[in-house]
């Protein structure tokens, strides 16, 4: 999602998601739907995708986290690394991800015998994965666009898709992508509107102190942005994986 720690103010980060959901509309689409059919993608069922191992936490949109609540609440824990920490030491994050299980690999929540156990219901990020429409910052600075996310990782390439489906997965992509920068942006929004109105602030310093309260154990107190609102949560967090990444369980 959005940067952790507020390194820019509010308004100029709304203003570049803003420009950058412009990008994805200017983007070709038919230029999508080639590059799907060139790369072949066909899935393994191997599982891969669906662990911490392989892709970090899985973001869920406000309409999936409603679907996951309903199936089963204990599915959802707010995103790792909240974007801001007011002045009292209160952490707020944009959303939801899915809960991942005790094991080696952080299988997901909905992950069994190497399946997933709601596939029918499966979530908009699994069902466009491993596809995607968006800029990425090479080691260069310099931003590309990415459109197909571990492919050495997973599956096999070299399969031929229909063009009516390469349209339709490109379609499905893009819709993805605009949903989710359409969420950060109306996120950012609500926090400017909420600061003001609150009278607080996104302190760094009580942002790196909460950070070593929650590496330590202690539980912390978090805002989760959430159907317009804000939902609180007291919850213990650790770190996962490098030293960077704090995630909440």
């Amino acid at each position: 999602m959005v940067n952790s720690a507020g390194e820019f103010p509010i308004s100029c980060r709304i203003i570049a998601l803003i420009q950058e959901r412009n990008r994805l509309f200017s983007y070709p689409l038919d230029h999508l739907a080639e590059r799907i059919q060139e790369t072949g993608f066909c899935c393994s069922s191997c599982g891969a995708c669906c662990t911490r191992i392989r892709n970090g936490h899985v973001f869920l949109l406000d309409r999936d986290a409603a679907a996951a609540r309903a199936i089963d609440p204990a599915s959802l824990i707010p995103a790792p690394d909240p974007e801001f920490c007011d002045q009292d030491g209160t952490f707020y994050g944009s959303g939801y991800s899915l809960r991942t299980r005790g094991d080696t690999v952080g299988s997901c929540w909905f992950l069994q015998d190497g399946r997933c156990r709601i596939y029918p219901q499966r979530f908009a990020v699994c069902r466009t994965y491993p596809y995607m429409l968006r800029r990425i910052v090479d080691e260069q600075g310099t931003p590309d666009w990415r459109f197909i996310a571990r492919l050495s990782q997973h599956g096999s390439s070299g399969h031929r898709i229909q063009p009516e489906e390469c349209r339709r997965i490109a379609l499905e992509t893009r819709g993805y992508e605009n949903a989710l920068l359409t969420h950060e942006i109306a996120f950012l929004e609500f926090m400017r509107g909420y600061f003001s109105e609150e009278g607080l602030f996104h302190d760094p310093y009580q942002y790196s102190r909460s950070l070593n309260r929650a590496a330590a154990g202690e539980p912390v107190t978090i805002m989760v942005y959430y159907d317009q609102g804000l939902e609180e949560q007291l919850v213990r967090a650790g770190w996962v994986g490098r030293r960077d990444s704090l995630s909440f369980c």
